[in-house]
């Protein structure tokens, strides 16, 4: 192994970007609603915004990536000259993109600036790695359906291509986020950055019959009945069973991705850029992720084994479950949640920030609820502390308090080890 791959972070606000470069990326990825497939939770939403993100990333000597993946129709063709124009200016070290009429245009204006294939362009074999090695692309994001045997053959085949893989974050139930679902059920294109989720979504299961005109009328269901087979009409007797709980049904969620144990194989084969996913995660995912996986990738380098544990602290996240996609083969059941509800809360909460510090003692803002005596962990870039507080001060009279109740709190308490910066610091509770 002759270098180390790119840790690659989303983005979606500054704080996202000051957590994602203190923790260890080595490079960052944002997009403007308009243009990228994040409308929600992005803070992403002009030139300004883009170019102050970009000289912070560029200050702390890290690459800043720009999102325009989406799948244009030609209202946004007719327009998208006009306003990427401002957001190339600002400087980004390369465009992550996905049209190839929308790569020609930008290819024709801006022939110096890198471009980054992006995973909904679904590259899965080495002929579309030359393809777009002839077209001038400088790196392919792979599709994320690719098993690791697959992405090693693909890095021989073509070197001269540089290669990224996903290996953390939430997976779709399309083609590597192809999907139609939202766009039917709602009128919210996926593929337009504007996804609602709907696989995400609580579905009763409920006992139908056909009307006098033919169409689907639900059956009165009795309590206690909450359980169905769902059976395709040609496969009489292979019924799936749908199940629901008291969060509802979830037979289309898929687990989230967690490839953290494959980092060293893929830093082997010489894959150039390990990404994660979560542009509208919290800044407290996105710090552990870059942690854990900067410690991966460290490790994988200086020849160490891989520690197991990396992959407990990424089961302390909120999670859907975790599997490993697509780079080793299961049981069809692993790519699916059909019983389980939305969220796994893991084993820690996120319950706060370190906004200030006055000697020894830490001001908190309060995510979510603590106690005196609770077990905390001060994650820091410099590494993680477990302590219990044996005190909490109210932040408007320094008076003790049992608690800090939640958001919109601020308490006091003492820090467990000297020099920690405010900026940076984040506050977990155990909750096993």
């Amino acid at each position: 192994m002759e270098q180390a791959p790119e840790l690659l972070a989303p983005v979606g606000n500054q704080r996202h970007l000051e957590m994602a470069i203190a923790y260890g990326a080595d490079a960052v990825y944002a997009g403007p609603p308009r243009y990228s497939l994040r409308v929600r939770n992005n803070s992403f939403r002009d030139a300004e915004a883009l170019a102050e993100a970009i000289r912070y990333t560029h200050a702390h000597g890290r690459r800043f990536y720009l999102v325009l993946n989406i799948a244009p129709h030609n209202d946004k063709i007719r327009s998208a000259l006009r306003d990427l124009e401002p957001l190339i200016a600002t400087g980004p070290d390369a465009l992550i993109m996905s049209d190839p009429g929308l790569i020609m245009l930008v290819r024709e204006h801006w022939p110096d600036i890198p471009i980054h294939l992006s995973v909904q362009a679904n590259a899965v074999n080495w002929a579309t790695l030359e393809f777009w090695r002839r077209q001038g692309l400088e790196r392919v994001i792979l599709s994320r359906e690719l098993s690791l045997d697959e992405i090693e053959a693909m890095r021989g085949q073509v070197p001269g291509m540089e290669l990224e893989v996903f290996v953390h974050g939430a997976l779709c139930m399309a083609y590597s986020g192809r999907c139609l679902l939202s766009g039917y059920m709602n009128h919210r294109d996926a593929n337009q950055g504007a996804c609602t989720n709907a696989c995400r979504w609580s579905y009763t299961p409920q006992a139908s019959t056909h009307d006098s005109s033919g169409d689907l009328i639900p059956l009165h269901q009795e309590d206690g009945e909450r359980s169905m087979l769902v059976e395709e009409a040609g496969r009489p007797g292979d019924s799936v069973p749908m199940h629901e709980d008291e969060h509802g049904t979830y037979i289309m969620n898929s687990k989230d991705l967690r490839a953290v144990q494959h980092v060293e194989r893929l830093c082997r084969m010489g894959v150039d850029s390990l990404k994660i996913e979560g542009r509208t995660k919290s800044p407290y995912y996105v710090a552990r992720t870059v942690q854990v996986h900067r410690r991966a990738i460290d490790d994988a380098m200086a020849g160490r084994a891989f520690d197991r544990t990396l992959m407990d602290e990424l089961e302390a996240l909120s999670n859907r479950g975790y599997t490993e996609g697509f780079l080793r083969r299961h049981p069809p059941a692993e790519y699916q949640r059909y019983e389980a509800g939305t969220s796994l809360l893991g084993t820690r909460q996120w319950v706060g920030e370190v906004i200030a510090r006055e000697g020894n003692w830490l001001c908190i803002e309060a995510k979510n609820r603590f106690e005196c005596g609770d077990w905390l962990e001060l994650m820091t870039p410099a590494g993680n502390h477990w302590f219990q507080p044996s005190t909490l001060l109210s932040e408007l009279d320094h008076q003790s308090v049992p608690s800090a109740p939640g958001s919109g709190h601020r308490v006091w308490l003492q820090a467990p080890v000297a020099d920690v910066l405010p900026e940076t610091a984040l506050l977990i509770r155990s909750v096993v």
